[in-house]
């Protein structure tokens, strides 16, 4: 039982007739033999062709479509192969269409947005049809996102050199105002003498006082020895050794002659009265 599947859009219908194959096990609601295809534009001559031609027409289409909505147009397809399509201006893109038959001419459609964006739906709806068993299938384009090398031959030769030039402009600039900056004054140099100096003891930092024999004090540290009339108690029998509670200070050595005790002190003498009373001027005082 021929079937017909029809898939139309405001500017564009596509009518593909068949049969259910049966071979295969297809119910009758199927298609799985195209034996004819047509698409009608208004205002433009009706295309028809065959499986292969439509094949083609979903293969250059749809991924034109694709990168035009990611910004990059490009053309798609060859001068050899029956469907060719490229931007023609902006909104405007041109489908030509060869012909199999010897003597006839390419066609050539001009569509804008709309009428291309009406096409796409229609091949989508093919494409995506269920009844639809085909033996091999439909082509299937790539649903996966542009490259990002792709994505960059899209932008303008002044955008993708903007980033590149303005670093090295920072650059040109930083180092010219780091060039204008005064550079700090080198430290003054003291002025060395061709004689040696004479520097004083001491002034080379090392104390002489440090290496110096350590200063005794003559003065007596036993109170006791400050009283000359007070005697020394004497309780070692050996004269060489200094006598208990002397200080070893003032104990006299065997090699050095003992000091002389200091003379005694004389007492102050009592000082004199020089206020010598008198007797008041008045009469006498009672006694």
């Amino acid at each position: 039982m021929k079937q017909t599947l029809l898939y139309a859009q405001q500017s564009c219908r596509l009518n593909l007739e068949g049969f259910p194959d049966v071979s295969a096990g297809h119910s009758p609601d199927t298609l799985g033999i195209i034996t004819s295809w047509t698409l009608d534009w208004a205002g433009r001559p009706q295309l028809e062709g065959r499986l292969d031609h439509l094949a083609a027409l979903i293969n250059v289409v749809l991924p034109y479509a694709r990168y035009l909505m990611s910004g990059v147009a490009r053309p798609f397809g060859t001068p050899d192969q029956p469907v060719e399509i490229a931007p023609a201006g902006p909104g405007q893109h041109l489908l030509v269409l060869r012909s199999g038959q010897a003597g006839v001419g390419p066609l050539e459609v001009h569509l804008d947005d709309a009428e291309l964006a009406d096409l796409v739906r229609v091949l989508d709806s093919l494409r995506l049809d269920p009844r639809l068993h085909l033996q091999p299938p439909l082509p299937q384009p790539l649903v996966q996102p542009l490259r990002l090398r792709e994505l960059r031959q899209a932008e303008p030769l002044a955008q993708r050199l903007a980033a590149p030039v303005g670093g090295l402009a920072a650059l040109a600039l930083t180092a010219g105002l780091a060039s204008l900056a005064p550079l700090p004054e080198p430290a003054p140099h003291r002025a060395t003498s061709a004689a040696a100096p004479t520097t004083a003891p001491g002034a080379t930092g090392i104390n002489p006082d440090r290496y110096a024999a350590p200063k005794t004090s003559n003065a007596p540290t036993n109170p006791g020895a400050l009283d000359p009339t007070r005697p020394v108690p004497q309780t070692n029998a050996d004269p060489s050794q200094p006598p208990t509670g002397v200080s070893p200070l003032l104990a006299p050595s065997a090699t050095s002659p003992a000091a002389p005790a200091p003379a005694p002190v004389p007492a102050a003498a009592a000082p004199r009265t020089v206020f010598t009373p008198t007797p008041p001027s008045g009469p006498a005082a009672r006694p």
